[in-house]
């Protein structure tokens, strides 16, 4: 029992890490004027891509374990360290983006996009036979929750906080990372 609620932190951790740019986009999108209706979808989209890729990724990752074993924990651990760094080297960047709301074939890819990482720490989910069910039910819902978050903080306090929780969010995979590397 002790072991599975352990396993529901970090999984839930991870999750909280990879939404963080769902929240950050979404705040920016929410500077412009939007209707309810319209962010529960935009939510629901990015929740269903944060479902769809880490599938995707425990898949390869068993693959991955099965065909390479040993080597496949350090694949692992690399991977959510590029995924740590590229979210804080985002945040050092700090471009300005024209803000709009996404529709079709544009909120597929911004969904696309803002879901990518979870791709990769999917597939580090699936080296290390993490539950699957229990990661791809934190992972969408935490992200459709942070999206709504984002799009109706965005209405309220504008995008300057933003960019910081990208930089947490990539803080917190580079942690999980070094972990899995050097524990």
């Amino acid at each position: 029992m002790k072991q599975k609620m352990g396993e529901v932190v970090t999984l839930s951790t991870l999750a909280l890490a990879l939404g963080m740019d769902a929240f950050s986009a979404s705040l920016g999108i929410g500077v412009v004027p939007i209707r309810l209706r319209r962010i529960f979808y935009i939510g629901l989209i990015i929740g269903s891509f944060h479902i769809i890729l880490p599938l995707l990724g425990i898949i390869a990752g068993r693959f991955v374990t099965d065909t390479f074993g040993a080597i496949a924990s350090l694949i692992g651990g690399l991977l959510l360290i590029i995924a740590g760094s590229q979210m804080i080297v985002a945040f050092f960047q700090n471009k300005e983006e024209e803000r709009s709301v996404p529709v079709g074939w544009k909120l597929m890819l911004f969904s696309l996009i803002v879901s990518l990482d979870s791709f990769s720490v999917g597939l580090t989910l699936g080296i290390y036979g993490a539950e699957i069910l229990l990661v791809l039910l934190l992972f969408g819902g935490i992200a459709a929750c942070l999206t709504w978050g984002g799009l109706l903080a965005g209405r309220k306090v504008g995008d300057w906080l933003g960019a910081y929780s990208e930089a947490f969010g990539g803080c917190v995979l580079l942690a999980f990372g070094l972990k899995l590397l050097f524990l």
